[in-house]
């Protein structure tokens, strides 16, 4: 019993020695499966490569299976097929205020990868870093770079005037100011300056033996955005240039061949472009500037981060009706979340225009469910179905896993950028400098290999431009965003899309002020120590 006493003694004892220095508090970890400080090769890689996944999160978020909906829907392209909830406010602009769901995920998503952004620059800029070449600092430098003004020219464009934070932020802040706009834009500009020289060509990045293509960040994408920052900003002369420099650059070309894993099948080149296992640059596709890769997630655990929703926003959900059954040539399962309005299925394409065609455009369903009687049969247009079921869709998110009958998950690649859109950029940039012969050829360069009738300087027009746009890609761009940014949203959207739409699903309250998205009420709310002003006609 003494001895027990001892011991116990003894034990508080240097309990409460060791409570004076606290030493032994101090934890000595041996080893982590994260850097807690970037200082060598290793870390930065994994703090890189953490920026793609965050990216890919972004994009297939699927908590809120209407969030590529709210890109799309109220503006002069399509409207809502079965509504999710968050792009609600998007086309009923009456319920787009401060506590919009959207806005707040654009918002602290961006400043989330910005501080990213930030923790790997100034670790790659101390100039007590050991052990990494200078060009291989530069090149991580520029990677990193290059995210932070994809993130701040999507703050810009969704917001206008936006805090401007170049700094790690390793503690609590509460007096956000929103910056000049060109602070911002200036940041942007010198970011991707910096990418356009010090990322690697696009041949710099190899494959695999698998054929795989590790589709990392090259130039060229930071040229192509730069462009389209410069037309954001209304300098139109370099917006020409950098456009131009990547068409001129050789490295690319438009896809006039039919080519990949269906050329055997019916279909035409430029539906080849948009098939699982066309769309990366080592798979044939040469219009690919940026090719955010995906894995199907039935095969590669992790494959696909979070569940991509493309295929169920875009295709129709023709499986229920009765004699359809879900299948490959059709797109697999889609819920049809919206829905492509009557001026881009009817009126906007010319006639013998490809992208137009039936391998591009989904207009025919035939009973496929073997043993209906109707099997074989058109399946007629007649009643609400027409706008769920079987509204004709874009195809270029159909895909299909035979391992998820049910479709939960999309399984493409994304194609970022393609050179497609930097001709659009620069007959933009050429139609804003009265350079409307050379606008003509470059838009033509897109036509002929369409095989859509040619276009002369006289109809070269910004609403011109801004169809050609949907024609090239729709399926593809971030529409209210290129809305947006050309200050279009609401004159196109009440000339397109306020007439023959289901009453439900009508615009309304659409106004000048929607041409920027609220800033979150809970970041004004957080930002205790200073004003964070809300953009006008919000509350």
């Amino acid at each position: 019993m003494k001895k027990i006493l001892f011991l116990v003694i003894l034990f508080g004892g240097l309990l409460l020695g060791s409570s004076c220095s606290k030493s032994w508090l101090n934890e000595k970890p041996k080893s982590s499966y994260s850097p807690s400080t970037l200082n060598d090769s290793l870390g930065f890689e994994a703090s890189i490569v953490g920026l793609y996944n965050n990216l890919a999160a972004y994009i297939c978020w699927s908590s809120n299976q209407g969030w590529l909906c709210v890109w799309q829907v109220g503006t002069d392209i399509a409207y809502s097929g079965q509504p999710e909830g968050i792009e609600t406010p998007y086309y009923n602009y009456n319920l787009l205020n401060s506590a919009d769901g959207a806005s707040n995920r654009v918002w602290t998503w961006s400043y989330q990868t910005i501080n990213n952004c930030n923790t790997i620059i100034a670790g790659i800029e101390d100039p007590n870093l050991k052990g990494m070449s200078d060009a291989n600092k530069k090149a991580t430098d520029a990677e990193a770079r290059f995210f932070r003004a994809y993130c701040y020219n999507q703050l810009v464009t969704c917001f206008g005037k936006v805090p401007l934070v170049t700094k790690p932020i390793t503690s609590p802040k509460t007096d956000f100011v929103r910056s000049p706009l060109d602070s911002v834009n200036a940041q942007i500009v010198e970011d991707l300056n910096f990418g356009a020289t010090y990322l690697p060509d696009i041949e710099a990045v190899k494959s695999n033996s698998k054929g795989k293509m590790y589709e990392r960040a090259n130039k060229y994408q930071a040229m192509q955005l730069l462009a389209e920052t410069y037309l954001r900003m209304g300098k139109n002369d370099l917006a020409e240039q950098q456009a131009q420099a990547v068409i001129s650059s050789g490295k690319f070309s438009l896809i006039k061949n039919r080519y990949g894993i269906k050329t055997g099948l019916p279909g035409d080149y430029y539906s080849d472009m948009f098939q699982y296992g066309n769309e990366r640059r080592v798979q044939g596709n040469t219009e690919g500037i940026w090719v955010l890769e995906e894995e199907n997630p039935s095969a590669v655990a992790g494959g696909n981060v979070d569940n991509a929703q493309h295929r169920r926003v875009w295709v129709s959900a023709y499986y229920a009706i009765s004699g359809m059954t879900i299948c490959d040539s059709l797109g697999g399962r889609g819920l049809a979340r919206l829905r492509l309005n009557d001026w881009v299925l009817y009126r906007l394409y010319q006639p013998g225009d490809v992208r137009n065609s039936q391998f591009n455009i989904k207009r025919q369903l035939y009973y496929n469910k073997v043993g209906d009687p109707n099997y074989g049969k058109p399946v007629p247009y007649t009643g609400a179905d027409t706008i769920f079921r079987i509204c004709p869709y874009s195809t270029k998110w159909g895909c299909y896993d035979p391992k998820d009958d049910f479709g939960y998950a999309t399984i493409k690649d994304f194609i970022m950028m393609r050179l497609g859109e930097t001709y659009l950029l620069l007959a933009e940039a050429q139609i804003k400098q009265g350079k409307t012969a050379l606008a003509a050829d470059a838009i033509n360069a897109l036509r002929t290999r369409a095989q859509a009738p040619l276009v002369t300087a006289g109809d070269m027009t910004m609403d011109f431009l801004l169809d050609e746009r949907v024609r090239e890609l729709v399926g593809e761009e971030n529409r209210r965003m290129t809305l947006m940014r050309t200050g279009t949203l609401v004159d196109r959207a009440l000339k397109y899309n306020s007439v023959a739409n289901p009453t439900t699903y009508s615009i309304s309250g659409l106004a000048a002020k929607n041409l920027l998205m609220p800033i979150p009420q809970s970041q004004i709310d957080l930002n205790k120590d200073a004003k964070l002003e809300q953009n006008p006609g919000y509350n």
